[in-house]
């Protein structure tokens, strides 16, 4: 932590304590919506994190003194940008006493960001929102390690603490504070742009943003390890920024096509374990349980995709999948014809083992289970399934239902073997008990 954050903490804790006060609580609300546009307004100036975070920290504090005095103002963003570009100004021209070179920054800034009132209104009111797309570009920018770009978005776009990161991953602080320091020098030393790319570049780098926001939502939603079989959290944020990432490009149609499919797939959330927090799986689900305002949104987010000429995308292929499930009143109405036809298209736009592991599985649903067999053993080599316990899981299924019990509980067990989460291990060592009756 440097000096300056060092020097904050106190005062930060005083205005904390102080939020019993509506007016202070309804100021921290302000910041927590303004927070990532913020940043990247100040990122995209001062081209360093951590000195766009704690000149937002400090615009914060400045806003904890002042705005109870005059009530929020009109445009919060607005304000607390001028009083962040203030600070930095002002440090700039401390410095320059020092150094000559400071001083001549100072006046550039002066120059570049006039303070009036008018000025501050015109240049910062970005409705395109400029600022946070371009955050959010350089957070999963690709010279940054996959992990790392998840946790640095969750902090600078999602808000989220260290600890709250760490919790969510089931990682410690302290190796989660190291990966976004990483990721900040990353960043810094690649002389990455916090603005939005254009033309190629925006088509080239889109795919690395819409991957690690769609990371983050998997692992709320299928967690990899621990006891829980959900982290909401996490599905919660990643949906949050689908939908950030929805309002500033609404043209785009993978974008959609991502948004639709996580709205969709989180509709399910409350109904995929029971009571005792036990697996549920998806033809056994309650579907009374399911959220219909998130299945709403989905399908409206799916139709703009299609409409936009997207219905081939990845992501947008991906959420027609999750629709036909959304749209079946019962597990014996859904269209298995269908989504074997979908997973075939998208075999062929977004090739992948995984893939072909769920179109088996399709194809078992559609044409039986020895058609599942057959495809799945032409993957059975794949090196990215080697140690993927949904392999033999699938494996288990398609035997269990071919009356093949003795190899579908070895099938389980080798998965059960394999899965780090506790919930879906006791689902499939269930299952590898009920092949004995």
């Amino acid at each position: 932590m440097s000096a300056a954050r060092l020097a904050l903490a106190p005062a930060f804790a005083d205005k904390a304590r102080m939020a019993a006060d509506p007016t202070h609580r309804a100021i921290e609300a302000v910041f927590r919506i303004e927070r990532a546009r913020l940043i990247g307004a100040l990122a995209r100036m001062t081209r360093d994190l951590d000195r766009a975070e704690e000149l937002a920290q400090e615009a914060l504090l400045i806003a904890l003194t002042e705005w109870p005095k005059g009530g929020v103002p009109d445009n919060p963003g607005a304000w607390l940008t001028a009083a962040a570009k203030r600070r930095l100004i002002d440090g700039a021209r401390h410095r320059s006493m020092r150094e000559r070179k400071h001083a001549q920054i100072a006046r550039e800034l002066d120059a570049e960001y006039d303070m009036s009132a008018e000025a501050l209104e015109a240049a910062l009111d970005d409705p395109l929102g400029d600022e946070l797309l371009g955050l959010i570009f350089a957070a999963c920018h690709p010279v940054i390690t996959s992990e790392a770009r998840a946790a640095l978005t969750l902090r600078l776009v999602g808000g989220l603490t260290v600890e709250e990161i760490a919790r969510a991953f089931l990682s410690n602080e302290a190796a989660i504070a190291a990966r976004i320091t990483r990721a900040k020098k990353a960043i810094g030393k690649a002389g990455v742009a916090f603005e939005v790319p254009r033309g190629a570049e925006l088509n080239a780098r889109l795919p690395s943003v819409l991957e690690i926001v769609y990371l983050i939502f998997n692992e709320g939603y299928a967690a990899t390890t621990g006891a829980s079989l959900v982290r909401r959290p996490l599905c919660a944020e990643a949906q949050r920024l689908g939908r950030i990432l929805a309002g500033l490009m609404p043209e785009q149609p993978e974008v959609l096509g991502l948004l639709a499919l996580m709205e969709i797939q989180a509709s399910r959330l409350a109904a995929r374990s029971g009571p005792d927090g036990r697996f549920v799986p998806l033809t056994e689900q309650n579907r009374a349980r399911w959220d219909q305002l998130l299945i709403r949104r989905g399908l409206n987010a799916l139709d703009r995709a299609e409409a936009l000429g997207g219905s081939d995308g990845p992501y947008a292929l991906q959420a027609a999948l999750a629709a036909c499930h959304a749209r079946a009143r019962t597990a014996e109405a859904t269209d298995w014809r269908r989504i074997a036809g979908l997973y075939d298209r998208l075999g062929q736009v977004m090739p992948s083992p995984v893939v072909e592991l769920n179109r088996a599985v399709a194809h078992s649903m559609a044409f039986g289970p020895e058609a599942g067999l057959r495809l799945v053993d032409e993957i059975a080599d794949a090196a990215m399934l080697r140690n993927y316990a949904p392999l033999p899981a699938a494996r288990g299924d398609f035997l269990f239902r071919a009356g093949r019990h003795r190899e579908a509980r070895a099938a389980f067990e080798a998965a059960a073997a394999l899965t780090g989460n506790e919930r879906e291990r006791d689902f499939l060592l269930g299952r590898a008990a009920a092949c004995d009756g």
